[in-house]
């Protein structure tokens, strides 16, 4: 049985046990690196499913190592941080990582972010999305093909900009999103003064797709950072 393969890049040994700890219970494999250096030295070496990095490290920025990795990799990040302001988030996101953690965090919610990562980067290598694609995410389906949105096989009419947010967060399906790529992707312009329209769009869509609009199943809100399209 294939255990995925984890690697954990954080320089302070407290944080380190912790989570070697926890991977361990989960009977994960894993590889740490102390620095962003060997940090680099071992996503190419060991080719890992999810990275574990934390921003502040001795020799590098954290948002360096993204944007390094990024030039040839797809490979799930999950930022854990004791930056806590949004902007750092939010930097993090649009540079490339998939998710962010502040600590202190809870073992349950780190597990629970781990397995969203893990289920991406399994999607990934094995059903990778093309335009002509059908995507399937519960009762939502989207053909690119005709350009089409079902929800339990009922055509849904959306607005030319709705369909392209949809089409958006499919396509990143589990990651973190942030309100600047959203802005980018379907207007190809981000302006922090066009974040209230994104907002009514964005609840414009939730009406046909969710059941509960109040209490949205697909598509997650990250306050202050953006949104986030939920694997069913």
């Amino acid at each position: 049985m294939y255990k995925p393969k984890i690697l954990v890049v954080e320089d302070d040994p407290a944080i380190t046990n912790l989570i070697r700890t926890t991977l361990d219970t989960q009977e994960y494999q894993y590889h740490t690196a102390k620095n962003g250096a060997s940090a680099i030295i071992e996503v190419v070496s060991y080719n890992p499913d999810v990275i574990i990095l934390d921003l502040g490290l001795p020799d590098m920025d954290g948002v360096e190592i993204i944007r390094k990795v990024r030039g040839w990799s797809n490979i799930p990040i999950i930022v854990v941080s004791a930056r806590s302001e949004d902007q750092d988030k939010v930097d993090a996101l649009d540079t490339g990582a998939d998710d962010c953690l502040t600590k202190p965090f809870s073992i349950d919610e780190f597990l629970a972010r781990l397995r969203v990562a893990l289920r991406r980067s399994r999607t990934e290598k094995t059903n990778s999305v093309e335009e002509t694609a059908l995507y399937h995410n519960g009762e939502l389906c989207i053909d690119y093909a005709a350009g089409c949105a079902y929800m339990a096989k009922k055509e849904i009419h959306l607005t030319p900009i709705e369909y392209k947010l949809l089409c958006v967060l499919a396509k990143n399906t589990g990651k973190v999103l942030t309100h600047n790529y959203i802005l980018k992707e379907v207007w190809g312009v981000a302006i922090v003064t066009d974040i209230p329209s994104l907002r009514v769009f964005m609840a414009t869509l939730r009406k046909k797709i969710e059941r509960n609009p109040s209490a949205p199943k697909y598509i997650q809100t990250h306050i202050g950072v953006g949104y986030r399209m939920i694997r069913q």
